[in-house]
């Protein structure tokens, strides 16, 4: 009877834990599929209008496939999309002609496009459109000219660009801060676990050498959404506006990164001292953690960074002096525990010159500026702004509910 309320109390928490995570990634990504399926719809209507007579598939799928990618890299994958579909339907278009319908034509027009794209020195994604377009041409033909499915194509491409660069261009330092919140979030989980293991003088588990690992995939994402931002800066209307706050947040990445490092370094060097040290170490990284989820809940929120640095530099000031301690395993983990809090305060915004005088000097006080606005438009200099309260707290993390 125990094992079976057990197995169901384990059942109910995999379901509220799964149920959680499929709830976030809809509520993430909801926005983009309404406004790709509404690009689509658009497309097929327009098509259907100016280019009576025929079903123009084309349109809807062009549409479709150009808004399906990072917001970054939408105008560009329309671009490719075109590249693709003028090199494709023409091939397929001829292999029709020469073989009919059957077999051989379908593949000697998807590789005839493939090689023609290739030998132009074009990217994957314009590869497989002038494959797709080639084999489409070839199999649903219809007797209809490729000329039309070519006006398809470019109607669809169209809509996808008046989309994504006029009506809802992406945001891009938005898009920069949730992959930061994304990885502050992971930092914070991973010294959750540490401080839990300090508390409970547990050896490195596997479990906590797996989190350890876990980190890089956040690190990667963050390399990736840089790459995407500066490559939307060059080829998106983005670069008609002000770049300053894009910029800013680029330099936020970098910051980001050595963050990670000195989570990673202090999570090895605590978990390997003696007992005494863990239990006193215990409560700096417990502040440390609590400081990153802070962080990772509104990077947009001036308190909420205050707060982390408020958080850090109480806990890092008491090891400020023992970095010189005789034992190099000792003075390692004081000198993580500085570089950690000195890393969260000039990721939320202190200035390096001011953030080792502030950790040094009992009675200094950091103060955080407020957190970059981002325009609606990029071209545009209006910025929205909430206004909160000048007391207004952040709100505290969720896993110290219960601690007091």
């Amino acid at each position: 009877m125990r094992n079976t309320r057990t197995l169901i109390h384990s059942g109910r928490l995999w379901a509220a834990a799964t149920g959680s995570a499929v709830l976030e990634r809809v509520s993430l990504n909801i926005g983009s599929v309404l406004l790709v399926t509404a690009a689509a719809t658009v497309a097929w209507v327009i098509a259907v209008g100016l280019t009576p007579g025929h079903a123009p598939f084309f349109a809807p799928i062009a549409a479709l496939v150009s808004l399906n990618s990072s917001g970054g890299e939408r105008g560009v994958n329309a671009i490719r999309l075109l590249l693709g579909v003028v090199v494709g339907i023409p091939v397929g278009e001829v292999m029709g002609t020469v073989f009919g319908d059957g077999h051989l034509s379908l593949a000697a027009a998807a590789f005839i496009a493939m090689t023609v794209a290739v030998a132009i020195g074009a990217e994957r994604m314009v590869i497989a459109q002038a494959a797709a377009g080639a084999i489409l041409t070839v199999v649903i033909a219809n007797g209809e000219y490729g000329l039309w499915r070519l006006t398809d194509a470019l109607i669809g491409a169209g809509v996808a660009l008046v989309t994504s660069q006029l009506l809802f261009p992406v945001r891009l330092v938005a898009l920069l801060r949730r992959t930061e919140a994304a990885a502050l979030a992971e930092m914070s989980r991973m010294l959750t676990l540490t401080e839990h293991m300090l508390e409970r003088e547990q050896p490195l588990t596997r479990e906590m050498i797996n989190r350890l690992g876990e980190l890089s995939q956040p690190m990667a994402e963050l390399s990736s959404a840089r790459e995407s931002s500066q490559l939307a800066m060059r080829t998106s209307t983005i670069r008609w506006g002000d770049l300053r706050p894009i910029l800013h947040e680029d330099e936020k990445i970098d910051r980001l990164i050595l963050l990670a490092e000195s989570c990673l370094s202090l999570a090895r060097t605590t978990t390997s001292m003696s007992l005494d040290e863990r239990r006193e170490l215990a409560p700096a990284v417990r502040a440390m953690a609590s400081a990153l989820d802070v962080l990772a809940g509104d990077l947009s929120d001036r308190a909420a960074r205050q707060y982390a640095v408020d958080q850090a530099t109480e806990a890092a000031r008491p090891f400020s002096d023992r970095v010189s301690a005789d034992d190099p395993l000792t003075a390692a983990t004081h000198l993580a525990v500085q570089l950690v809090a000195i890393d969260i305060m000039l990721f939320a915004g202190i200035e390096a010159e001011d953030a080792e005088e502030i950790l040094r000097d009992e009675s200094g006080e950091a103060e955080v500026t407020h957190p970059t606005a981002v325009p609606w438009l990029p071209w545009t200099a209006w910025r929205p702004r909430f206004p909160r309260g000048e007391g207004a707290r952040p709100r505290r993390p969720r896993w110290r509910r219960g601690r007091g």
